[in-house]
């Protein structure tokens, strides 16, 4: 995938870090020389501009790109006015990070539906959730091993675990499945919750929005996904 990173503060270039290292092709654009030069031998390509500019921010090649990320944390004045750059040049995919609840509240304005919180989720957890599909949310035991949440692939809906072959094809062991259930409230109305249903049998069939916990090694998990 391609991602185009802007703002190289900690949580951008850690992220531009690790997306790199998951063989994604990554541009990270500061206006800082310091900061992109930091990163020059770390990620594919490293762009030294004023994203607020809009003739600059318009010569990156934002149409052939897949995810944009407005990681700009020191100033949110600048943060505000590159998503809303993104989304009138209509990106395949944005995401932006907000420092308080009333700045995201802005971004929400904007229409950006998808916002990152550094102080709360690690870079480390969203190039996860970038990179797998289905990705809900993770666990890491170490730098190879994760305890991961993740929406069931469309392509296992109506098989059973044992039909699958978890731990024969992909090595991976299946912890539990969190359901959504339909319940009647004392007023007569359905809510939907998820259930956690234990330790899943081999004959268990997996339904759509199905959320399995799986441990593995971590490339055994994105292949699965």
């Amino acid at each position: 995938m391609k991602f185009i990173i802007l703002g190289l503060g900690n949580f951008g270039a850690s992220l531009a870090e690790k997306l790199t290292a998951q063989g994604n092709e990554v541009i990270g654009v500061d206006r800082q020389i310091a900061k992109v030069t930091a990163l020059k031998e770390k990620i594919t390509h490293t762009i030294c501009l004023d994203a607020t500019d809009e003739t600059a921010f318009h010569s990156l090649p934002l149409k052939n790109t897949d995810v944009v990320v407005v990681a700009i944390g020191e100033d949110e004045g600048a943060n505000i006015m590159v998503s809303a750059l993104c989304k009138e040049a209509n990106v395949k995919r944005l995401i932006s990070r907000a420092v308080n609840r009333l700045h995201e509240k802005v971004l929400g304005a904007l229409g950006v539906s998808e916002i990152a919180h550094p102080e709360e989720e690690s870079a480390e957890r969203w190039s996860k959730r970038l990179c797998m599909t289905g990705f809900v949310d993770s666990f890491e035991l170490n730098s190879n091993y994760s305890i991961v949440e993740a929406i069931v692939p469309k392509k296992y809906v109506g098989q059973t675990i044992q039909e699958i072959g978890f731990r024969e094809k992909y090595e991976l062991l299946v912890l539990t499945i969190l359901k959504n259930t339909e319940k009647k409230t004392s007023f007569g109305k359905s809510v939907v919750t998820t259930v956690l249903h234990g330790i899943p049998r081999p004959d268990t069939r997996l339904r759509e929005g199905d959320i399995l916990v799986i441990y593995g090694y971590n490339d055994h998990i994105k292949a699965f996904l």
